[in-house]
């Protein structure tokens, strides 16, 4: 049960943009089924997210704050930084779950708070807990189990995991408020994006205009990628660091059971390696909890 006197708006909204990351997936694969495929996809989710951000800029007044940034170069190239990290993480998320690989990215969400514990401990000097650190053993030994199931290194919850991680370490350096990060974010990266759709339409490549779903899917991109992340900066706000960190699982469960419920193979390794990382989550979970403040 959540705590007493938890903003229970702000719970419905960290309930809903968690339950919203996780069925991305049906989202992603549905614009792939009427012909886009991952580069198309992340190209319209970064140019129909611009205008999206602008609004929201906007709305929340902080227009004057995000001209200011015109001034500040330091920050500009490190929310281009920041902005290369969301783009190579969606692609490599789109890229997966249109390719039958979303109990991979279960796994790479899993890992994130942990990985995120590690490197504060790493470049914040916070301290680990007992249960952090038997966490993060555990971690470390469902990634390696993950290995022995798949053969190889699994590169798919490790990029989307530590290119996250290094997107949050930029983002909480850089004193810029979300909305105002997201729309420079995705302004210097639509560039890029829009260049590559020219191309891809001017050589009869490209799914937008081909049929009404895939224009449709494309154009929605933008107010769906936005639309979270508005929820969890209400969420942030409000809410209690402790039980925010318990809601992020939702995502990473929904996406386990989408991969599950498609017939991706769940083999006994495999398995135990999902066992080793839910093992490590509710002892970091458990912990957290044990440490939570009490209410005043």
């Amino acid at each position: 049960m959540p705590p007493p006197h938890t903003d229970r708006t702000a719970l419905i909204a960290a309930t809903g943009c968690f339950t919203a990351w996780g069925l991305f997936p049906l989202f992603f694969q549905a614009a792939g089924r009427a012909g886009a495929d991952a580069w198309e996809v992340l190209a319209w989710r970064i140019v129909a997210s611009a205008p999206t951000a602008g609004v929201l800029v906007w709305a929340s007044g902080q227009g004057p704050a995000f001209l200011a940034l015109a001034r500040r170069p330091g920050v500009l190239a490190a929310l281009g930084l920041s902005g290369t990290l969301i783009a190579v993480n969606w692609a490599v998320y789109i890229w997966s779950v249109q390719h039958g690989q979303t109990l991979a990215t279960s796994l790479g969400y899993y890992l994130n708070p942990l990985l995120n514990v590690a490197v504060g401990a790493a470049l914040f000097r916070e301290r680990l807990s007992a249960p952090a650190r038997l966490a993060l053993a555990l971690a470390v030994v469902g990634v390696a189990l993950q290995a022995m199931a798949l053969g190889g290194v699994p590169w798919i919850p490790l990029v989307l995991a530590m290119s996250f991680c290094a997107y949050g370490v930029i983002r909480k350096r850089v004193a810029v408020e979300a909305q105002t990060g997201l729309l420079v974010e995705t302004m210097l990266l639509v560039a890029p994006a829009a260049a590559y759709l020219a191309v891809e339409g001017a050589h009869g490549g490209a799914a937008f205009g081909r049929s009404t779903a895939a224009t449709l899917l494309l154009l929605a991109a933008g107010p769906i990628t936005v639309a979270p992340l508005i929820a969890f900066a209400v969420a942030a706000r409000r809410l209690p660091l402790t039980l925010l960190g318990f809601l992020q699982f939702i995502q990473p469960t929904i996406l386990f059971g989408l991969g599950a419920l498609a017939g991706e193979p769940v083999t006994p390794l495999r398995l135990l390696s999902f066992a080793a990382i839910w093992a490590g989550v509710a002892v970091f979970a458990g912990g957290a909890w044990r440490r939570r403040p009490a209410p005043a």
